[in-house]
């Protein structure tokens, strides 16, 4: 952020340096100079103090703006480099050595002119005063690179923020445009044998097929849809995957009324129901059962599917499904959401919870 055409810095840079002088200095000789008896000579010399500290800040103020300049040109907090850092106190250094031949003809002058007389400022006063005028700079530079590092430092968190954000989305975006290849060729194979068996199954069949592609491709750019529709597409699913499976596959679902305006990513539960199927009933020669249950409990949302089988179908396979689940929820809900997959009385259970407002 550039400050040396900022009109509010302008101001207050200026009220800065003069301020700092005057109290500094002017104020501590004012002090001193007060016990003097003769009143008009008193009243002299408290003016010349007075203006002594206006001309040493605002030369101050305006030498500044050379240092300033190449601040802002060479010092990039984001590629810092040695050689411009030298520059600078180069910079530095030389104004400070402008600052003192500038100030003292000037601190003359106004002597002469308020005072009425001459006045040589020694040698030793003009180098004793040199320490004062460095720690001026210093102090305003040090004011300076705190409000550059500070801006420096959010830019940087708005950045990576942002950059979390492009590659969360990216991530999901990602997630959600997965779609089981091998589901879709089985199913256009079985609705194929179907369609010699019965035709009007079969036109319904490829209605529901087309229904989940529409879906997934239109449901790819939400993060979020209500249970209700979600459970549309599980009896697609469901429906699909009894032309292969038929009797073998018995299907039972219970879900609170309550919960079906309630939104959940996109095709959790299909996915859960997905690998319920094809790694639970697709294992087993005289099928199973799948059941999903969905309520709200305790200010959460609980997902739950079971099928029959055992965890031990799925070990040896890349669980892609459920990596992907597991992603998805880390990165929509952090880790206030939870997935579980355990085995009990011969069933595999799969459970979600997400919070709920």
């Amino acid at each position: 952020m550039k400050l040396i055409n900022k009109p509010k810095y302008i101001f207050f840079s200026a009220l800065g340096f003069v301020l700092y002088v005057v109290f500094t200095l002017s104020l501590d000789k004012i002090s001193i100079k007060l016990s003097m008896p003769d009143e008009p000579m008193r009243l002299k010399i408290v003016k010349y103090f007075i203006l002594e500290g206006l001309a040493c800040g605002f030369l101050a103020w305006a030498l500044s703006f050379i240092i300033l300049f190449f601040y802002e040109k060479w010092i990039d907090f984001s590629d810092l480099k040695k050689r411009s850092v030298y520059k600078m106190v180069l910079v530095f250094s030389l104004t400070q050595v402008l600052y003192s031949f500038l100030i003292w003809p000037i601190l003359y002058a106004l002597y002469f002119y308020y005072m009425g007389n001459d006045f040589e400022f020694t040698f030793v006063q003009k180098l004793t005063n040199v320490p004062y005028f460095t720690v001026i700079f210093l102090i305003w530079i040090f004011s300076v690179t705190s409000y550059k590092v500070f801006n420096y430092i959010n830019l940087v968190k708005v950045n990576q923020l942002q950059l979390e954000s492009n590659l969360r989305e990216s991530q999901l975006n990602t997630l959600k445009g997965q779609i089981n290849p091998h589901f879709m060729f089985n199913s256009l194979n079985n609705i194929r044998g179907l369609i010699l068996e019965d035709a009007t199954r079969a036109r319904d069949m490829i209605t529901r097929l087309s229904e989940m592609l529409r879906y997934s491709l239109t449901k790819n750019d939400v993060n979020t849809i209500s249970i209700k529709e979600e459970l549309q597409t599980v009896d697609n699913y469901i429906e699909i995957s009894k032309i292969q499976f038929e009797e073998r596959l018995t299907f039972s679902i219970a879900v609170s009324p309550e919960v079906l305006s309630v939104c959940i990513p996109p095709m959790i539960i299909q996915m859960l129901v997905e690998n319920a199927v094809k790694h639970g009933i697709g294992k087993i020669k005289e099928g199973g059962a799948i059941n999903l249950r969905v309520q709200k409990a305790n200010g959460e949302l609980i997902i739950m599917v079971q099928n029959s089988g055992s965890l031990s179908y799925i070990e040896g396979t890349t669980r892609l499904g459920l990596e992907n689940i597991k992603k998805r929820l880390s990165l929509i809900y952090g880790n206030k959401a939870g997935f579980t997959l355990q085995e009990s009385n011969n069933f595999v259970e799969a459970k979600i919870s997400i919070p709920v407002v």
